[in-house]
């Protein structure tokens, strides 16, 4: 199996479980938002720095990275968190992907990028399959809510676009990590009187941030330099059908004939778009 294949998959499941891990935190009270932030960035930069010690051959690793891809990364897990403190799943999920293909695929046209007909298409089912998933648990949402998950989705866009030009992922990954402490301490001490973590939540939040975000963001920006602007845009649109499987299996959620449906059209879509461009033109992108 081809290398881009092996990484691209393991980034979008890692995606996929971090909202599982964030969900199951925020949503049964074990944690608070800013709380949970702060251990996720803390947990996935020391778990970087021993992976960078023990395996890295660049001795500096964390030097690495850069202080706006930081600020980036950040950036979408504050928004994040207190973003799904006033949205459905649904209605988040539709505003986070959908800001992100908005950024990214504009971006990716500024720069000159020109997606093929056929990944356009591809867009279009994937987008409208996503929509026909979450509709059922769409409700006219908060606007700080609404806006904090639009903040977040251009946020992360920008990070995955920084990301395309790395040639050290997991140095940059670290560096990253390491850079974005000092802001998690402002936020920490700002929230101090309102920070809440039980040991479940303590758990889950050092889950998410060492193996969920710290190993599948390396992997990401790993699997980056593999795919155009576009299509690293619309194949996140699998992350909400990878959660929602994955609250089939963990959190006894049920499996519904809309769930089939809606993974069969982003499915599809997604094969469009990776149909729209042969692996060769790509890797050179």
């Amino acid at each position: 199996m081809n290398k881009f294949v092996v990484y691209t998959a393991l980034a979008l499941i890692a995606f996929a479980f971090n909202s599982i891990l964030c969900r199951l935190a925020l949503r049964e009270g074990e944690a608070d938002a800013a709380g949970f932030t702060a251990v996720r960035l803390l947990s996935g930069a020391i778990a970087l720095i021993l992976i960078s010690y023990f395996f890295s051959e660049n001795a500096e690793s964390m030097k690495s990275g850069s202080w706006p891809s930081a600020f980036f990364l950040f950036a979408y897990a504050l928004c994040f968190s207190f973003a799904y403190l006033g949205l459905t799943a649904g209605t988040g999920a539709l505003i986070l992907f959908g800001s992100v293909q908005m950024t990214m695929i504009a971006a990716a046209i500024v720069k000159g990028e020109r997606p093929a007909m056929l990944e356009w298409l591809g867009l279009l089912i994937a987008l409208g399959g996503l929509v026909y998933l979450v509709f059922p648990g769409l409700v006219s949402p908060p606007l700080v809510s609404s806006l904090l998950m639009a903040a977040a989705g251009m946020s992360w866009a920008a990070y995955t676009l920084r990301g395309k030009s790395s040639a050290d992922p997991l140095g940059d990954t670290t560096g990253n990590f390491v850079r974005s402490l000092p802001m998690v301490a402002v936020v920490a001490i700002v929230f101090l009187p309102n920070l809440h973590l039980s040991a479940r939540g303590v758990v889950l939040a050092v889950l998410s941030g060492a193996v969920t975000s710290g190993v599948g963001y390396t992997v990401w920006y790993a699997a980056l330099k593999f795919h155009t602007s576009t299509r690293a845009a619309i194949l996140q649109l699998a992350v909400p059908i990878i959660a929602a499987f994955g609250g089939v299996l963990l959190l006894d959620e049920a499996l519904t004939v809309r769930l089939a449906i809606a993974s069969a059209l982003i499915v599809g879509g997604i094969a469009l778009t990776i149909g729209g461009r042969s692996p060769v033109s790509v890797a050179r992108t």
